[in-house]
């Protein structure tokens, strides 16, 4: 399976600045799962009454199992930015598999569930409702029962899960990757099999995941230094067409970047699509 090593490590993803009303916690998976499980991740929040928050997130390219208000779902990579509203006390649980390491559980192209989410007992049947009900209590205890569950239906080794992977913290990380070309040539493959292999295992092109990857950090950078040129962000990250860099940012975070890092300023969040 897998290099541990090798996952969308990038922390990025939630958009502006705003109070600290919730909190997000990361957490490992047991080392006997790591090589299709990335993390855990919980986002708890306690609001006055009468108070409401939302947080804008622009999804990374990977299926997660959530549990929210007691239902488990399966969630495909999210084309699109999306903002997630909360009052009261609450708790949001999920589990977030590596690019391309859920198909050997669902056993059909992982573009099926791109931009969807379907109740996870429409993959395992009853026993997913029977999961969701037990999922109470401390977050350690949802970790054990949901590692179990996964233990139990843990799916033959896949070659190709290690394959997509090796590429994907590829586009994570290496900047002098700035083009499906540089993929392949790396990779040896021919660009229709990169393709193939993406659509079938990561449920979006190689394209927008290096274009996913490179706006997340883009976003990320205005919000910590507003006052730092958008240009100069663009170039660091291999955007040597302004324009282009621009339509990208401006459909993927809903405003253009001089104009999102002056929202960051004013502590204002993103609009949602």
């Amino acid at each position: 399976m897998a290099d541990t090593d090798l996952s969308t490590t990038s922390e990025h993803g939630v958009l502006g600045v705003r109070d600290v009303d919730f909190t997000l916690e990361r957490l490992p998976p047991a080392p006997d799962l790591a090589a299709l499980v990335e993390r855990h991740w919980v986002v708890t929040w306690e609001l006055p009454p009468g108070r409401e928050a939302s947080v804008t997130l622009l999804p990374h390219p990977c299926v997660n199992l959530v549990l929210d208000e007691g239902r488990l779902a399966v969630s495909g990579v999210g084309l699109g930015r999306f903002t997630y509203a909360y009052h009261g006390t609450g708790r949001v649980f999920g589990v977030k598999f590596r690019p391309g390491a859920f198909l050997p559980f669902l056993g059909r192209p992982v573009g099926d569930l791109t931009g969807t989410a379907v109740p996870a007992s429409a993959l395992w049947g009853p026993a997913a409702d029977a999961l969701a009900a037990r999922m109470t209590g401390p977050v350690d205890a949802l970790v054990g029962h949901v590692e179990a569950f996964l233990r139990e239906r843990w799916p033959d080794d896949d070659p190709q899960v290690e394959l997509v992977g090796r590429i994907v913290a590829a586009l994570l990380r290496d900047r002098t990757i700035t083009r499906v070309d540089d993929v392949t040539d790396r990779f040896d493959l021919a660009p229709r099999t990169l393709q193939r292999l993406f659509r079938r295992y990561v449920g979006v092109s190689p394209k927008w995941v290096l274009r996913r990857y490179r706006l997340h950090e883009a976003a990320a950078a205005l919000a910590a230094e507003q006052h730092r040129p958008w240009a100069e962000i663009a170039a660091e990250l291999g955007y040597y067409d302004q324009s282009h860099f621009i339509r990208d940012f401006t459909d993927a975070i809903g405003m253009p970047p001089l104009a999102y890092a002056a929202a960051c300023r004013r502590r204002e969040a993103p609009v949602s699509a």
